[in-house]
């Protein structure tokens, strides 16, 4: 048992970063509280664990008096001197009581605390690892559901996509791979707790950083994310490179690079606008795929007035006002949208 309580020590030293001494403490503070349990709990005791040969030795530590009245916690000075002349009063003199069945019980505490020591190491490790990743996009494997919650198996661990995290209308069953956005890591008693969603708009935006190489390499940014999981969604890139046509990167040959991520959200539509310092401008490419006649703004209130004309009203404004709140989301301003008629109606003298 020794040599393979050695062995397991040096073990987790390599492979889990786990300092032995560390091990070797609790390890014996397990021990004494093993030896109290089985063999009496009035005895003030040590126990020793050598590193070298694994031999486990307990020590019955005794404070030195003029007269011993308890033999179990005292030890007479004349007893004490007898061991060693050099003792004095107050001195602790230890014995060791170490009892000879004491190595199955002290196999089966040190195997416990290794397995709990590993344990803890493990989640500390899962910790580490997934907490550094929030903002990131795992994907994994659907598990099961239990009350509406999907539990997705990382490899290493599990994540838990709660049901306002989960896209409308997306069914989840065994087995399906998805992609998902890490929002949070907690720890908890049974080992971190890792919350995904597939709703946040950090999911878009890591996944064009993944699908386009324009982003990922810095040529291309995305300045900004509106999102309505499910339904629709907005982007707003830029590039410095005049040569470079940032909406044409995020679209690809073919449109493919978009269609992977549109097929990736299950069909979520997704506009792709070019962002621009000057808001007029910019507010204008946020309402597309429609057409803008002119955009006044007014500063103070961050608020924009957009005239199309009367054919593209309904598409400006998007169907249940989708297309208009999704711009005012993408840009940051409040947008008021009128088509040309009824613009020249509320400002006849013009």
């Amino acid at each position: 048992m020794n040599i393979e309580l050695i062995e397991a020590i040096n073990a987790l030293e390599k492979e889990k970063g786990i300092n032995p001494n560390i091990l070797v403490e609790a390890i014996e503070a397990a021990l004494i509280s093993a030896y109290k349990k089985n063999f009496g709990t009035l005895q003030n005791v040590r126990v020793h664990f050598d590193r070298d040969t694994g031999e486990i030795k307990v020590y019955a530590r005794k404070t030195v008096v003029e007269e011993s009245s308890n033999e179990i916690t005292e030890i007479s000075l004349d007893e004490a001197r007898k061991k060693d002349p050099r003792y004095e009063l107050e001195d602790i003199v230890e014995v060791e009581v170490t009892p000879k069945n004491f190595g199955r019980i002290a196999a089966q505490t040190a195997k416990q605390v290794v397995v709990q020591r590993i344990r803890e190491a493990e989640r500390e490790i899962i910790f580490d690892e997934y907490s550094n990743r929030e903002g990131d996009i795992v994907t994994g494997v659907v598990q099961r559901i239990e009350n509406r919650t999907v539990y997705i198996d990382l490899g290493k661990t599990e994540a838990q996509l709660v049901q306002n995290e989960q896209m409308p209308g997306e069914q989840y069953k065994n087995g399906d791979r998805i992609k998902t956005y890490i929002v949070d890591v907690k720890k908890t008693t049974k080992g971190p707790q890792i919350l995904v969603s597939r709703t946040h708009p950090g999911l878009l935006k890591r996944l064009f950083e993944l699908e386009v190489p324009e982003i990922h390499d810095g040529t291309v940014e995305l300045k900004s994310v509106a999102r309505e999981a499910g339904s629709r969604s907005k982007i707003a890139v830029y590039s410095k490179n005049e040569n470079v046509d940032p909406v044409g990167a995020c679209v690809g040959p073919k449109g493919l690079r978009v269609q992977a991520i549109v097929t990736e959200l299950k069909g979520e539509k997704i506009d792709i606008v070019k962002w621009n310092v000057d808001p007029v401008k910019y507010i204008a490419n946020a309402l597309s795929p429609a057409k803008v006649v002119s955009v006044d703004i007014l500063v103070e209130e961050k608020m924009a007035k957009v005239v199309v004309p009367d054919y593209q009203l309904s598409l400006a404004i998007g169907k249940e006002g989708q297309n208009a709140r999704l711009a005012a989301k993408l840009t940051n301003w409040k947008i008021d949208i009128k088509s040309e008629s009824q613009s020249q109606a509320s400002n006849p003298t013009e």
